[in-house]
């Protein structure tokens, strides 16, 4: 009997794969719920049939140029600066079961390894080089090119990569983004022809957030806010479990991680664009400056009407306020009376001692949050 038929797991990725790549028709019931979380590996095995890729086909890994290295250099510094010692500790932590880590462009091709890397091993050494791609469309489905299309987290486990010669491999992969949110490559843990280990998505996962705070960390700044809900606040030790945010003198927003922009959906507008304290929290921005000198966390308001747990952490003194125009410091008054009124506008208007049609007016020609 072979070693398929003592795995349940692989005889269900043979099912599967020889439902969707061989008879090209859709999962039986039985499959489709045992994969209820593995439809985007169909999704990514169509997408290379429809190249007209075969399963069966031999995969030719790219030849690296000998001037790979200098090239990655010159291009992914900062990214190489700041997943290093990650990568490293990483490869430290699942020497002992034989997989080694790999780091990745946004492209799919690897900038950098780390761990026991057998080059003596053709499996590994055609993947373990850095300047290979090792994305979708040159090997098929992978961990590394599902991380980069999925935009998550993923594990896949030898037949449930495309090719017949890709099914040697084991692997997970967690996407990387920088500080303004764009997709700057991915992290991957690879076992050539070892067991399964599922558990390792969440392992990468955790790297692939600690390279990311630090990517954050070596913009120049001025703040840091640790982001969490009130009642989360016990937890923040947990790596993941607290949003990180970093500020510059000015109060412009330079850097975020995921969990920070999953809090604060607004942050997404950092890609491509900019974004300023006052356009998240409902005080005047200096003030987080000032909470700076606090041991312990602060509750802030958002515009949204929810609060939120800010602990601040000064990397620089204090800016000092501009002078302020009577038009700003007036849009300062009406904005709190607002949010003392719960944004009711004829409440507010009344505290103010203004008519509601003048607050209207106001309000149109209050200055944009930051002057």
């Amino acid at each position: 009997m072979t070693a398929l038929h003592h795995d349940p797991r692989l005889s269900q990725i043979a099912l599967a794969r020889r439902a969707v790549l061989e008879s090209g028709a859709e999962l039986t019931d039985a499959l489709v719920g045992a994969w209820v979380d593995r439809a985007w590996i169909v999704q990514s095995w169509r997408r290379c049939l429809a190249r007209g890729a075969l399963p069966n086909a031999p995969v030719v890994f790219d030849a690296t140029p000998a001037h790979a290295g200098a090239d990655v250099r010159e291009q992914h510094g900062a990214l190489l600066a700041a997943a290093r010692p990650e990568l490293r500790r990483l490869a430290t932590q699942i020497a002992p079961i034989r997989y080694f880590a790999l780091l990745t462009d946004a492209h799919g091709t690897v900038i950098d390894t780390a761990g026991a890397i057998d080059h003596r091993n053709r499996a590994t050494h055609a993947i373990a080089r850095v300047g290979v791609d090792l994305s979708e469309h040159s090997i098929g489905t992978s961990a590394i090119g599902a991380a980069l299309a999925e935009r998550a987290p993923v594990w896949l486990h030898r037949g449930e990569h495309f090719f017949a010669d890709t099914s040697v491999y084991s692997c997970a992969g967690a996407p990387l983004f920088g500080p303004d949110g764009a997709c700057l490559g991915m992290i991957d843990v690879t076992g050539v022809e070892a067991p399964e280990r599922p558990e390792l998505k969440h392992l990468v996962a955790q790297s692939a957030r600690q390279i990311e705070d630090a990517l954050i960390l070596a913009q120049p700044h001025r703040l840091r806010l640790r982001l969490a809900w009130p009642a989360g606040w016990q937890v923040s030790g947990v790596s993941g479990a607290e949003g990180l945010l970093c500020l510059d003198a000015d109060g412009r927003v330079v850097g975020a991680n995921g969990t920070a922009r999953q809090m604060l959906p607004s942050l997404h507008t950092l890609v491509g664009g900019s974004l300023h304290a006052s356009d998240l929290f409902a005080l005047p921005w200096h003030s987080l400056f000032d909470g700076a000198a606090l041991a312990e966390p602060r509750t802030v308001p958002l515009w949204s009407g929810l609060r939120m747990q800010v602990r601040a952490e000064p990397s620089g003194p204090a800016p000092v306020p501009a002078r302020r125009s009577l038009k700003a410091l007036e849009s300062d008054l009406i904005d709190q009376a607002l949010r003392d009124a719960g944004g009711r506008v004829a409440q507010a208007a009344k505290a103010l001692g203004v008519s509601r049609a003048t607050l209207y007016r106001r309000l149109a020609a209050a200055p944009r949050a930051g002057d």
